[in-house]
């Protein structure tokens, strides 16, 4: 078969015809079928194919140990998203991205610990359940949390200033699926831009912002894992996100309390912030 413009996207497909994993050869035809269209009708020149290889190379060059820079392009192109939305899990809580800075363990604590480890911020509580999408508690769930600062920088973004484990915990729920730690509110932030994924940002005149929020991934025996945020009530850029990741079910009022018995309960001064809210897992789907 002579390779043309007509028949390279079968002579492509033809070549993964013997692979042995079903889903990677699937995976691989339709890769090939979307992204020959994609060249067909974009019409690159060769020098802007080499452009974006470059682009891709430094992308991958910029990763380390503590940055994802492959996952930063998916998440602003969209994909992270889409891809769990493609994913929800039905009936439980809304997913969204992991994003780039889930790079180290988050530190093991014990239920109303404090992941705040330089305390100069307003103290904040955060509290909840895990259940079943019936309502089931579920006892002994993992909950991994990790945030920024108040001023909007991650502790991998700032080893000399910022302990390592700063804004991390992984907590075990109680026996009721009862789970809370203490924290400070996180500021609204702009994805790094100091790489690749910024100098796309900056040609297509997009800003790199994005909401306040902290992460979560909570796993139990026998449901479905859950990725996601709660995003600060009253945030800058709930509208504009720049991974698109806000989900109207996720934003949660921080609300702000003077209640003293409730702060010496907790372990932080009156004022502070309080979230509360429940997470929702989906039971596994039969294989």
């Amino acid at each position: 078969m002579d390779f043309n413009e007509h028949t390279a996207t079968e002579a492509v497909q033809n070549s993964f015809s013997e692979t042995p994993d079903v889903r990677l050869q699937e995976l691989l035809n339709t890769l090939t079928r979307h992204l020959h269209a994609f060249v067909r009708e974009a019409r690159p020149s060769v020098q802007e194919w080499e452009q974006a290889i470059e682009f891709l190379t430094a992308v991958g060059q910029t990763c380390t140990d503590t940055r994802q820079e492959f996952v930063l392009l998916s998440d602003v192109l969209g994909v992270s998203m889409l891809v769990e939305t493609l994913n929800e899990q039905e009936g439980g809580t809304e997913s969204t991205v992991l994003g780039p800075f889930h790079m180290v363990e988050s530190p093991p604590r014990a239920l109303g610990d404090t992941i705040d480890l330089v305390g100069e911020a307003e103290p904040c509580v955060v509290s909840g359940r895990v259940l079943s999408t019936d309502g089931t508690p579920l006892p002994h769930a993992e909950v991994d949390v990790w945030q920024c600062n108040e001023k909007g920088f991650y502790d991998v973004q700032q080893p000399g200033s910022q302990p390592s484990g700063n804004g991390r915990g992984l907590f075990r729920a109680d026996a009721e699926g009862r789970f809370r730690f203490r924290t400070i509110v996180p500021s609204h932030y702009p994805i790094p831009t100091d790489g690749p994924v910024g100098r796309l940002l900056k040609a297509t005149r997009r800003h790199p912002y994005r909401p306040a929020h902290i992460h979560f991934i909570v796993q139990a025996p026998g449901y479905m894992p859950l990725t996601t945020h709660i995003f600060v009530a009253g945030s800058p850029y709930l509208d504009s996100d720049a991974v698109f990741a806000v989900k109207q079910g996720l934003i949660v009022d921080f609300a702000e309390s003077d209640d003293e018995e409730a702060a010496a309960r907790n372990g932080v001064q009156a004022p502070f912030r309080h979230a509360e809210f429940d997470l929702v897992l989906s039971a596994e789907r039969a294989a």
